[in-house]
């Protein structure tokens, strides 16, 4: 299985780069698992600026068209979010809309951070968006409370709770992809 983790926030001094690699970290210790982390702030999409509807895939941008061939390479997604304002990141969001197609009956996972929400109330927002780009959500999900004070030099500290879901997630995108692949 092609695994992408999706970095979704930009800010400096974000937590989800630590929480994205101890993601990538659990998941490296799975056997066939390949990993492709795509850090948002690295990626560097502007904000969407393509002529015509994704939907038709005729992208005239050189970076749309290597995100294109990246997300179409996946097997099945993570995203890593925070959430804003009962929201999701804006540039996770610019992510997903470059793009129709290449996101169609891929598995998707969240792992979500924030305050006392753990970010739950991002998720909510954003399964309205990938739902409609044909993403089939996982019934797992790793949510996050006050995430900030556990990332001790660039190393985020999971509880046993958050360690045990993400097992769940894995185990469960590995055969959800398999299902979903004569669909896409």
């Amino acid at each position: 299985m092609r695994l992408m983790i999706i970095i979704g926030s930009v800010r400096p001094g974000r937590v989800g780069l630590p929480i994205a690699r101890w993601v990538e970290s659990v998941a490296r210790e799975r056997d066939g698992i390949e990993i492709d982390v795509v850090d948002l702030a690295e990626l560097g999409l502007p904000l969407m600026d393509e002529p015509n509807h994704p939907r038709l895939q005729r992208y005239t941008k050189p970076h749309t068209l290597a995100w294109s061939r990246r997300v179409a390479s996946a097997d099945a997604i993570i995203l890593v979010t925070p959430e804003y304002n009962y929201s999701y990141s804006p540039a996770l969001k610019n992510a997903l809309d470059y793009l129709h197609r290449e996101w169609w009956r891929k598995p998707v996972a969240f792992v979500s951070y924030g305050g006392v929400s753990g970010g739950t109330r991002g998720v909510v927002a954003l399964t309205v968006v990938v739902g409609a780009l044909g993403m089939v959500r996982t019934g797992a999900s790793v949510e996050i409370n006050f995430a900030a004070p556990r990332v001790q030099d660039g190393v985020f500290s999971p509880n046993e709770k958050e360690s045990a879901i993400l097992g769940h997630v894995l185990d469960e995108l590995g055969p959800l992809s398999e299902a979903l692949a004569p669909l896409r």
